[in-house]
This record gives C-alpha cells, structure tokens and sequence, in this order.
C-alpha cells in the first residue's frame, strides 16, 4: 500500500524519473484525484493520477509555506 502524501498547491517537488528536457523539478498546480504538476525548467504541464504521484514522489524541494 502507498501512503498518501501530504502536498499543497505550491509545492515543488522531485519525482523519480527526470522530465526529458533534463529537469526534475515539479511545481504542483492542482490537487484532487489527479495532481497537475508544471515543470520547473521548460514550464510543460502534466497531469498524474494521484497513486502514480505518490509511488513517484521521491521529495520535497521547496515547500509552499516556506518563503
């Protein structure tokens, strides 16, 4: 079983795998049953089911309460 992991719309985290474009940055921009998440270097969106994000999420990078 995965555990859920607590995220907020802001956060910029790491998932397992690099984006293609080398980077491995994600901001997240929507929370529900699906995650939006926007690359940090190339700005693409994509969009995960939120179980897929929890098995790739690998880390927080920068937190949205932290400024």
């Amino acid at each position: 079983m995965v555990e859920v992991v607590p995220i907020k719309i802001g956060d910029v985290v790491k998932l397992k795998k690099p984006h293609p474009c080398g980077a491995n940055e994600w901001e997240v921009t929507k929370l529900g049953m699906d995650i939006g998440l926007k690359c940090v270097n190339c700005g693409r969106k994509v969009r995960l089911l939120r179980y897929d994000f929890d098995r790739r999420f690998r880390g927080y990078i920068k937190r949205a309460d932290s400024r």
